[in-house]
């Protein structure tokens, strides 16, 4: 469960994570072992910085997020850096993880975060930002906050209550409780939870399965689906109707689809053929 990842050369001068690209799919990995991965100011920042370059990225088309060392995915902030914070200290670096980890959930490419320990504080935080969450069934997660006389400030208390209902997200917050994988699969902040062996495979495979699919309707419906979150619901049916009519354009997936499946042979979404 150690895993390396090599340095990609175009995100020159990271210190605090490693970035690589397999096939279409890149790997991000918080490297921080020592500390269980927790996230300070640079680490953010070079987040950050890679979210910047994906954003622009059209070759990426799925995202898997890890940590190092097997113990943590990441085990919360760095509270050596914030004991001796003053309040506006305190609101800048909480605007920093908010705005990284937005960048992170309105990526074009698809987020997995692969859990493979410790997700507590801003590591669950960041977990929550990601699209897709699969644990190892060692994982645990938890927002300790309130017993450090804090509270969650890097998304944690509009993203979890959004996730598992504010019954759920009151309970974990409020006693700073740890719970098991079994028990985040429960309430609805997991989606999967496998043996910690088969984590990477488990994520590998989503992301193989998702990017066999049309990428373009896929980003679409991520669109509906998060831009229709902050929204009523009549608004939100107003953006999925213009993400459903994009699938009709000249250079959308529908037609190649649709033909393939009348003509029962595969889609070919990566070239599809020109529409007269």
């Amino acid at each position: 469960m150690s895993y390396t990842a090599p340095a990609a050369e175009q995100h020159i001068g990271l210190e605090n994570i490693l970035y690589n690209v397999q096939k279409e799919i890149a790997y991000l990995t918080i490297n921080r072992p020592r500390q269980l991965n927790a996230l300070n100011q640079k680490t953010l920042q070079e987040i950050g910085s890679v979210a910047d370059k994906l954003k622009e990225d059209k070759l990426v088309k799925v995202l898997i997020i890890r940590g190092a060392g097997g113990r943590a995915f990441v085990a919360g902030a760095d509270i050596s850096e914030m004991q001796e914070m003053t309040e506006e200290e305190g609101r800048e670096i909480s605007r920093l993880a908010q705005s990284v980890f937005t960048k992170i959930k309105e990526l074009p490419q698809i987020v997995i975060a692969a859990i493979n320990g410790f997700a507590l504080g801003g590591g669950n935080e960041l977990a929550m930002a990601c699209d897709i969450r699969i644990a190892s069934s060692r994982s645990k997660f938890g927002q300790p906050e309130v017993g450090l006389g804090l509270i969650p400030g890097f998304t944690g208390t509009q993203r979890l209550s959004r996730l598992c209902g504010s019954g759920a997200a009151k309970q974990m917050i409020f006693t700073a409780d740890k719970w098991s994988a079994e028990e985040a699969l429960r309430v609805g902040l997991v989606d999967v939870v496998v043996p910690p062996e088969g984590l990477m495979r488990t994520a590998r495979d989503l992301a193989l399965k998702i990017m066999s699919k049309s990428m373009n309707a896929i980003k679409l419906a991520k669109k509906a689906i998060n831009e229709g979150l902050r929204l009523e619901f009549r608004q939100g049916l107003l953006v999925e109707n213009e993400c459903w009519a994009k699938c009709f354009a000249a250079d959308g997936d529908g037609h190649e689809g649709m033909t393939a499946f009348t003509e029962k042979r595969p889609a070919n979404f990566d070239h599809p053929p020109r529409r007269a």
